[in-house]
C-alpha cells in the first residue's frame, strides 16, 4: 500500500514538473514575442489590413454609385465578384508574408500550375477572357433579342464563361463567350427603335403612281408604326412577273412581330381596295381535243 502511494506521488511530481516546464516555455515564448518591435509590427499589420479592407469597401460603394444607364445588374454583380476575389487574394498574400512565407516560391508554383491548367483548359480560359470583353463592352444585356452563329434567342444570363438564351420555342441555349467575340453578333434590342422593310410586287398592268399612292397608306393602318422617322415607299426594280416595291417603317423594338403582321395585312388591304393585283405564278393548261 505504501509503495503504491509512493509511486502515485512520484508520478504526480513528474506531471507537475512537466507542466511547469511547458508553462515556463510558453511564458518565455510570450515574453519573447511581446517586445516593442513585435508590438509595432502587429499594429502596422492591423493598420495595413484595415487600409486594404477600407479600399475594398470604397470600391464596392463606387460600383453601387454607377448610374443605372451606364451599367446592368448583371455587370454590377460580376464586378462585385471580381473585386471580392481580388480583396481576398491580396489579404491572403499579405498575411502569408507576415508569417515569413516566401511569396516568390508561391508565385513560382502558381506559374507552373497556371501553365499546366492553361494547357488543360484552353477553351475555358478563352471563354473567361472573352467574357470580360463581353461584360465590359456592353453590346448586350439581359432581355435583349440577339442572333449569334445562326441562333436567335432572348438573353437570360451573362456569365464569365457563357451567355444563356432561350429561343422563341423556349429552348435553352448556352453560347460560349468566345463564340460571341469571334462571330458577328446582331442585337435586335440594342436600340429603342428599329426599321422594318417589306417587299411586294404589283402587276405590270397596274398604274405605278396609283400603286405608290396605295402603298403609302399602308403604314397608317398599323398602330405600332412610328411617325418619326417617317415611313417610306419606293420602287425597287422590274421583276420577272411584276414591278418590285418596298415599304419601310420604324417601330419600337419590342413591337417587331405585331408590326410585321400588321404591315403585311395593311399592304394586302390597300392593294385590294385599289384593285391592284399582286402577281403570282400561273400555269396555263390548254386542252387539245
Amino acid at each position: 500500500m505504501n509503495e503504491t502511494l509512493v509511486e502515485v506521488a512520484e508520478a504526480a511530481t513528474e506531471v507537475s514538473k512537466s507542466f511547469i516546464e511547458h508553462t515556463s516555455s510558453f511564458v518565455t515564448w510570450i515574453k519573447s514575442f511581446l517586445t516593442w518591435d513585435n508590438l509595432f509590427k502587429l499594429i502596422g499589420a492591423i493598420l495595413i489590413l484595415g487600409i486594404i479592407f477600407g479600399i475594398y469597401k470604397i470600391v464596392l460603394r463606387g460600383i453601387k454609385k454607377i448610374p443605372a444607364e451606364k451599367t446592368t445588374p448583371q455587370r454590377t454583380a460580376i464586378l462585385n465578384r471580381i473585386v471580392k476575389y481580388v480583396y481576398f487574394f491580396v489579404t491572403v498574400m499579405y498575411v502569408l508574408s507576415l508569417f515569413g512565407i516566401k511569396l516568390s516560391a508561391i508565385w513560382g508554383a502558381a506559374g507552373i500550375a497556371g501553365v499546366a491548367i492553361g494547357f488543360a483548359a484552353q477553351t475555358s480560359v478563352s471563354n473567361l477572357i472573352s467574357g470580360l470583353f463581353v461584360i465590359t463592352e456592353g453590346a448586350l444585356k439581359i432581355g435583349d433579342t440577339i442572333i449569334v452563329d445562326g441562333i436567335t434567342g432572348v438573353v437570360d444570363a451573362i456569365n464569365l464563361i457563357s451567355v444563356r438564351v432561350h429561343t422563341h420555342d423556349n429552348q435553352m441555349v448556352r453560347i460560349p463567350n468566345s463564340t460571341i467575340i469571334n462571330t458577328n453578333l446582331t442585337n435586335n434590342s440594342y436600340h429603342a427603335i428599329r426599321r422594318l422593310t417589306l417587299s411586294v410586287s404589283v402587276s405590270y398592268d397596274a398604274d405605278m403612281e396609283k400603286a405608290l399612292e396605295a402603298l403609302s397608306k399602308a403604314p397608317s393602318l398599323c398602330p405600332t408604326v412610328l411617325n418619326e422617322p417617317a415611313p417610306a415607299v419606293w420602287f425597287d426594280g422590274f421583276g420577272d412577273s411584276g414591278i418590285n416595291m418596298t415599304v419601310a417603317v420604324w417601330f419600337a423594338s419590342a413591337d417587331f412581330l405585331k408590326t410585321k403582321n400588321d404591315l403585311y395585312i395593311a399592304i394586302k388591304k390597300v392593294l385590294d381596295e385599289a384593285k391592284i393585283e399582286i402577281p403570282y405564278n400561273k400555269l396555263d393548261v390548254n386542252m387539245i381535243k
